[in-house]
């Protein structure tokens, strides 16, 4: 299984709000044989860390592809790019952000790293995860994405997109 974490906080002139933006991404990378096989709900989440720009729009998507994950990365990059991210500073306020997560279970330190080096500090990337692979290991630790999104604890806000915020 591949799996790509999506996200953004910022409009895009073109698109419009981080959905319609984060779904036609979907569609540019789909357009370019990285064909998205299951998408997780979209949720809204707080800034980590915690900060006062906006909140985020995440989801996490399984694809299937015949490039390698250097080559999935390079493609990654290159939508980014062409829907108008800059890479600034890091946690910056973003259009789009599209992260590679797992490779088919392939532990690499090279480049890329996999899996992502942060996923398993991130609700926003576990949340999701679990809708679309409830089942998910990790493959160095071996932790159910649960155990891994319970071991967060408190303090990372997440909730489905469209929904009020819970006191």
């Amino acid at each position: 299984m591949i799996l790509v974490g999506l996200g953004g906080n910022l409009p895009s002139p073109e698109h419009g709000p981080p959905i319609r933006s984060l779904s036609a991404a979907l569609k540019s990378l789909a357009a370019r044989g990285v064909v998205p096989v299951r998408r997780s709900r979209w949720y809204e989440t707080a800034p980590v860390p915690a900060s006062d720009q906006p909140w985020f729009v995440n989801a996490v998507v399984s694809v299937e592809t015949a490039l390698d994950p250097a080559a999935l990365l390079t493609l990654l990059h290159a939508v980014e790019s062409e829907f108008g991210r800059i890479r600034g500073a890091p946690n910056a306020a973003r259009l789009i952000d599209l992260d590679l997560l797992d490779y088919h279970g392939r532990v690499d330190t090279g480049w890329p790293v996999l899996p992502h080096p942060r996923l398993t500090e991130r609700a926003f990337v576990l949340r999701p995860l679990l809708d679309v692979a409830p089942q998910w290991r990790h493959p160095v630790s071996g932790l159910e994405a649960t155990a891994l999104l319970a071991a967060l604890g408190d303090g990372q806000e997440i909730r489905l997109a469209g929904e009020a915020r819970l006191p």
